[in-house]
């Protein structure tokens, strides 16, 4: 998978050339209430872990790990994404403790331990030299028992990252639920098999996950799938959901048949949330924006349900170009669904019943 030697493998920073610490989270707060924008800018002003150790010291349940890639796709910027998801709050206090998601009035962070896990090294030149390091940082993260929660960069890194998913669960045993507006499992983009537009392709052909386990929605694209891509999908088993669809029978008919997709086989999910699946309305801040999209209204619930109803051990969230989006809705948007998702881990580890679990005085009905 990918060429050239691993970047920044060898040139980690050995632990023992600093202080001596005991492993764990390091908490980056001076305060116990800081502005978004104050401060050193890791996931919602979580704890910061540097190794596997700290990992296992600190019993993360969920770790955010950054793949700033942009190489793979041809209008860049999407490298800047995980710092934009990170810091780029202009309202909601980096205060983990403070902050409950309204629909169900769960704070995930009083349910799992969740921890920011720094960036993975990556080949500013080289997509393909940077493979193997993000695959590398995400099964650490992963062998470590927590939820790697990713933030892209542009889709290419769904390769490394579901690879290192299977890595650690088996081939075979994930499956992939993968918003999207496009199909992104061509074969080549200009010669390269490493692309935004080919990691799918990658996936079933090196047989990390089979094609019937990828459950597509939100399809739309102009450019692609073409007949001949449409046919390599249906003949490798895909279940993919376009927009037509939507339009013809609503989101909430297409979403239930989604989470029955998903779980038909696979005993893990890994969910790939490319942000140009919303509408440019919400997302304009994405090198491949593709008219009518998805609402914030009908993604984010949907996001929410399926880390609750689902088996989920890996999340991402790809494609935020934060300087085409001077009004930072995009990263707004992209960090809200990475909130939401953790609110579906904490509602299935706190073993609320489903499906589709809002609380009673938010929903209404508390007065019934």
């Amino acid at each position: 998978m990918g060429g050239g030697p691993p970047v920044g493998r060898g040139d980690r920073v050995d632990p023992a050339e600093f202080p001596r610490r005991e492993p764990g989270p390091i908490n980056v707060q001076r305060y116990r209430h800081v502005p978004a924008y104050s401060g050193i800018a890791t996931f919602l002003g979580l704890p910061l872990c540097l190794t596997p150790e700290d990992l296992r010291a600190g019993d993360a349940d969920v770790a955010v790990v950054g793949a700033p890639i942009d190489m793979g796709t041809g209008h860049r910027g999407a490298a800047f994404g995980p710092r934009a998801i990170r810091s780029s709050e202009w309202i909601m206090a980096h205060t983990p403790s403070a902050l409950m998601e309204s629909d169900t009035r769960i704070n995930p962070f009083e349910e799992l331990t969740v921890v920011d896990y720094g960036d993975a090294a990556v080949d500013p030149l080289s997509v393909e030299n940077s493979i193997e390091p993000v695959r590398g940082v995400v099964r650490e993260i992963a062998e470590a028992g927590a939820v790697p929660v990713v933030l892209g960069g542009d889709h290419s890194i769904l390769w490394p990252d579901a690879a290192a998913i299977a890595d650690v669960h088996g081939p075979g045993n994930v499956g992939v639920v993968h918003f999207d507006a496009h199909a992104d499992c061509a074969d080549t983009v200009h010669g390269h098999l490493a692309s935004h537009a080919t990691p799918i392709r990658r996936l079933i052909e090196d047989e990390h996950v089979p094609g019937r386990n990828f459950v597509q929605v939100g399809l739309r694209s102009v450019l692609m799938p073409d007949d001949e891509l449409l046919a390599w999908m249906r003949a490798h088993g895909m279940r993919s959901h376009f927009m037509a669809e939507i339009d013809r029978i609503g989101f909430p008919a297409v979403l239930e048949k989604a989470i029955a997709e998903a779980l038909d086989g696979p005993e893990h999910l890994y969910l790939s949330i490319d942000i140009d699946v919303l509408d440019p309305a919400y997302a304009p801040g994405t090198g491949t924006p593709e008219p009518p999209g998805l609402t914030p209204r009908e993604l984010l619930p949907a996001l929410r349900r399926i880390c609750h109803e689902t088996p989920v051990v890996g999340i991402e969230v790809v494609e935020v170009a934060p300087h085409l989006d001077p009004g930072n809705t995009t990263a707004m948007n992209a960090r809200k669904a990475i909130f939401e998702c953790l609110t579906g881990l904490a509602l299935r580890r706190k073993g609320v019943p489903g499906p589709a679990y809002l609380d009673p005085i938010a929903a209404g009905l508390d007065d019934l």
